[in-house]
């Protein structure tokens, strides 16, 4: 429940932060042009015909309801045939059906490219996530922009899939204005002029306010971010011991109630700024409307317009405004859409620290014997005030079993981060056989490393797939000889399904729920089934219950036979067994050797030692005082 210790000061801070945000890196029409060229990209170019035929079916409709009316009274003015009249009619009658039948069509064909396109966008960002250089994982703009993008991507009226619908308003809106701008410059141009002046003054303003949101963008990502991580929290099964026997309720519901009045309040804000951005356009329309109907009633007064006329331009004039401030408002919306998919293209081009698939190869080496040397190396976390590590001089030799120890915080997980290039030295050098290891393809430098964390990554599915990361193709054999090293094989060969098993019961209804310790032990499979040339074991024992945890220790040499290995524990007594042993305190390593090197040095070591030992010594102490005074 740690995040409800940080959210009251969490919720004041927001209230107080309001960050300057830069510019979108990519403007309305870059957006634009990136979303038409994705869609061709993924071929589905039936999103770019469709929406031409949408804007231009509409455009021709709209032009059919323009002219229908005066056609028909400019014939009965003329006093026609009526065989004239119904061919009139008719033909309109006949255009009206073909529009509608074709824009029904497109209508009922149209969703299904555009969300193939945007469903291509989300893969793009779940790929990115899933392979993205391991610093970015813990880079706050990164998961803001994720957070952001995922957001722009959730639903059909999402901004990757509603700017399809914006762009074919806009088109039409353009190819209207331009019919309609050449048939109302034979009225007067000065009108003309006057509709585009007031429409563009209310645009620009319009513009300004409506951007609101994405200058905002971080203070409502933050917000957001806290209300829904409230929300999942609230439904974490795993929690709900701590709640009912603390009494924790009312606390989260006041921490939840805190957070959604920041969301509220937020989102007040942003909405009356659109209010008077309304306003200002419903004003301005007011004014343009007024003086355009009023000069059209001038001319029929002083200049003789026929009724057809004066109904056609009187439509026209309606129809005019509506095709501007529909541009406007159609750029006002693309605008609005691309700050989301500029937010996208963002995260998806986020840099990597890291070199992939254009890093070198790794060196060849015979019987998989490397070196890793750490030179000078000093760590610090981005934002932290001091380093984690300080100066690091460490060479892990072929087949070396080294352990590391020390108090909590003093940076041993880091050290295997930056051993297992999670992360690279803010100072200094990790070298794999002389070379530094930033210039390979990271990934394959990944591939060197087995590990148990102490965060399992159990997926749902067999016992068989958790061991070998693989659905199909995997070596049984070998999976059999894993467990069994790991002392998994009897519990695996007792269910029902064996190494079939399922596991995880919120997927399948079947499933096997493992204990902690028996989750250990798999991932122990998992990293000794990988047989990589290093194993690194991150207090691979500390849910193993004692008899287990002797049987690993016995274990240890057969199962890292041929590997360099690193170890890290708490229990010193567990690091007999390694070659040489590493205390860290004090950001760098205080002490170095083997076990009874160290005990004799008589340092940090040996006093932590002595502690440990003293309380079991004790115990064995007063269990015999007991004993004694029992048989009295």
């Amino acid at each position: 429940m740690t995040y409800l210790r940080n959210g009251v000061s969490g919720l004041v801070n927001i209230k107080k932060k309001r960050e300057k945000v830069s510019k979108p890196k990519y403007n309305m029409w870059e957006c634009s042009g990136y979303m038409i060229a994705l869609a061709w990209r993924e071929k589905e170019k039936k999103v770019l015909v469709l929406c031409l035929l949408q804007a231009l079916l509409a455009v021709i409709s709209n032009l059919i309801n323009l002219y229908i009316s005066p056609k028909i009274l400019s014939v009965v003015e003329r006093k026609a045939a009526f065989s004239e009249l119904i061919a009139t009619i008719l033909v309109f009658v006949i255009l009206i059906m073909f529009c509608s039948a074709a824009s029904a069509y497109v209508n009922s064909n149209k969703l299904y490219g555009r969300i193939s396109v945007r469903c291509a966008i989300i893969a793009a960002i779940n790929k990115k996530s899933c392979v993205t250089s391991y610093p970015n994982i813990e880079d706050e703009k990164f998961i803001k922009l994720r957070s952001k993008s995922g957001q722009a991507t959730q639903s059909n009226s999402e901004a990757t899939e509603a700017v399809w619908g914006t762009m074919v308003l806009l088109l039409q809106n353009v190819i209207g204005f331009v019919i309609y701008i050449v048939l109302l410059s034979m009225l007067d141009m000065w009108l003309v002029l006057v509709i585009l002046a007031t429409a563009l003054m209310g645009y620009f303003v319009s513009k300004q306010l409506n951007g609101y949101g994405y200058r905002h963008r971080e203070e409502e990502a933050e917000i957001s971010g806290r209300l829904w991580y409230n929300i999942m929290q609230a439904k974490n099964y795993s929690a709900a011991k701590d709640i009912r026997i603390f009494g924790m309720k009312p606390w989260m519901e006041e921490i939840s109630n805190k957070a959604m009045s920041a969301y509220k309040a937020f989102h007040r804000r942003a909405n009356n700024i659109y209010i008077w951005g309304s306003l200002l356009d419903l004003v301005l329309a007011f004014f343009r409307n007024g003086l355009a109907y009023a000069y059209l009633i001038f001319l029929v007064l002083n200049n003789g317009l026929s009724v057809a006329e004066f109904l056609l331009y009187f439509s026209a004039v309606g129809g005019f405004t509506s095709w501007v401030s529909g541009i406007l408002g159609s750029m006002t919306a693309l605008y609005r859409q691309s700050l989301d998919i500029s937010t996208v293209r963002e995260f998806l081009e986020y840099p990597e620290p890291f070199l992939f698939d254009e890093g070198e190869q790794l060196p060849a080496s015979k019987n998989r014997q490397h070196e890793i040397r750490l030179e000078n190396v000093s760590f610090k976390y981005p934002n932290a005030d001091s380093n984690t590590l300080e100066n690091i001089n460490l060479t892990i030799h072929p087949g070396e079993k080294l352990a590391v120890v020390g108090l909590n915080g003093a940076g041993k997980t880091t050290l295997v981060k930056l051993i297992c290039g999670f992360f690279d030295p803010t100072e200094g050098k990790v070298l794999l056989d002389g070379q530094d290891i930033r210039k390979f393809n990271r990934r394959e430098y990944y591939s060197m490393f087995s590990a148990v964390f102490q965060n399992f990554s159990l997926l749902a599915g067999t016992v068989a797939a958790n061991v070998a990361q693989t659905e199909d193709n995997a070596d049984m054999e070998r999976v059999k000889i894993c467990t069994q090293k790991a002392g998994l094989k009897q519990k695996i060969e007792s269910l029902p399904d064996g190494y079939e098993t399922y596991l995880n019961r919120s997927v399948y209804e079947d499933g096997t729920e493992l204990s902690g310790g028996e989750t250990q032990r798999l991932m122990l499979a998992r990293a000794l089934y990988k047989d990589a040339p290093f194993i690194i074991l991150d207090e691979p024992t500390a849910a193993l219950d004692p008899i287990a945890e002797a049987d690993m220790y016995c274990k240890y040499n057969e199962m890292t036979k041929g590997c360099s290995s690193v170890y890290i524990s708490h229990r010193l007594a567990s690091t007999r067994f390694c070659d040489k042993i590493l205390l860290i305190d004090n950001h760098r390593i205080a002490e170095e050797g083997a076990h009874k090197e160290l005990l004799k040095l008589g340092g940090k070591y040996a006093e932590l030692f002595a502690v440990q030992s003293k309380y079991y010594r004790e115990g064995d102490v007063n269990e015999k005082k007991q004993e004694a005074v029992n048989v009295e």
